[in-house]
Parts: C-alpha cells; sequence; structure tokens
C-alpha cells in the first residue's frame, strides 16, 4: 500500500500532530461508545462517515458533528471503488455528500474509500471536491480473532509525529459487535498517543 499511495500522491500521513479516525459509522452502539471516550479525553478526531448509515441515524450523525468532530466521507454505499463503473461512483459520491452534508450541517474536506482501495477514476473523482486521506496504522479491529490489546498494540506500534490511525466504530461491514473489542482498547490508544507528546489533530486541522 505505501509503494502505490505514494506512485498516486495519496497521503498516508499528515504533517504534525497525529489523527485518530473512525471508518463505518455511525452505529447505534458503537459511535456514542467512541464518543464518550473522547469528550472524556478532550480529543477531537474525524469520522469517515458512510451515507446509507447516515440516512439510517441522522440524528447520531449530527452528534458527531456538533461534539466537534470532523466528519470526512466514505461513500454511500460501503463497496470497492474497482466494482463501480465512473458513472455510478459520481452518483455515489453526490448522494453521500448530500446526505451526510444535510444531517451534519458541514460540508466535509476529507475522503476515504471503502477498504482503503482507490480506482483510478474514483481518486479522480474524490479529488475534484475533498482531500483523500488513508492511514499509516490501522488496529485491524474488524477481525474475528482482534482483542482489545491486539488492537491497541497494532494501532499505537511506532507511534508518532504524523500518524493516522484507523480505528471503526461500527460493525457494519465486518465482525458482529467487533465495536466492543474498539471501544474497548480506546483507552489504550488514547493514552499511548498522549504518551508521544504529540497533538491530536484531524483530517483537515493539519494541512
Amino acid at each position: 500500500m505505501p509503494r502505490l499511495a505514494g506512485l498516486f500522491r495519496i497521503p498516508l500521513r499528515v504533517p504534525h500532530g497525529i489523527a485518530l479516525t473512525f471508518d463505518d459509522g455511525p452505529h447505534a452502539q458503537g459511535t456514542p461508545a467512541v464518543l464518550e471516550q473522547l469528550e472524556r479525553a478532550g480529543v477531537k478526531a474525524t469520522f469517515y462517515l458512510v451515507g446509507e448509515q447516515v440516512a439510517r441515524r441522522p440524528s447520531l450523525a449530527a452528534e458527531i458533528a456538533a461534539a466537534g468532530h470532523e466528519i470526512g466521507i466514505h461513500g454511500h454505499r460501503h463497496v470497492l471503488l474497482l466494482r463501480r463503473a465512473p458513472g455510478a461512483l459520481r452518483a455515489d459520491f453526490d448522494r453521500a455528500e448530500a446526505v451526510i452534508g444535510e444531517a451534519t450541517g458541514v460540508n466535509s474536506l476529507s475522503y476515504r474509500p471503502p477498504y482503503g482501495v482507490f480506482s483510478l477514476a474514483g481518486l479522480a473523482l474524490a479529488r475534484e471536491r475533498w482531500s483523500p486521506l488513508l492511514w499509516s496504522h490501522w488496529g485491524r479491529d474488524w477481525e474475528r480473532r482482534a482483542t482489545p490489546n491486539t488492537i491497541a498494540a497494532r494501532a499505537t506500534r511506532g507511534l508518532g509525529p504524523g500518524a493516522v490511525v484507523l480505528l471503526h466504530d461500527s460493525d457494519a461491514y465486518s465482525v458482529e459487535s467487533s465495536w466492543r473489542q474498539t471501544a474497548a482498547a480506546l483507552p489504550a490508544v488514547l493514552t499511548a498517543a498522549l504518551e508521544t507528546g504529540e497533538p491530536f489533530v484531524t483530517a483537515s486541522q493539519s494541512t
């Protein structure tokens, strides 16, 4: 991934600070669990929301934005971009932008594709309106065997300036109840990030 991302100038890191990011929400239980911990720690994160999930829970999407977290776009449907024609991609992006914008009241600046995989058409279309961002660290919290310990260890290994940490506040596209493992791992992730002395930033704050 790093070599391909570099070839196509897709950032895996931010210029400074540590960016904590959450994909696939909002989720009725996972998102509130994550929001509660972030509020307690005084940390702002970036939530890459899925339009079809926002359509189910618009008030929860609004709650994320009202708490001061950045709203990113993760598409309307969580489908691999490589499987979609340019016209279908544009329609998906349009719908995601409209649904998420209406629910949150903000214009998103950042985009991350489902599964972290761009097609050439998807990358070009996304860049027309957003800045793409992938990640440098992940907890692999969607896996069946993931535990709070393994998630925290993977997400914080070599953590330092410019790191982008990927976690999930939703199990909509992964193992059922995986969000519980993520929520349980989050305190250790936050502690490790704080110990670096780096500030927390959101995707657009880092530019």
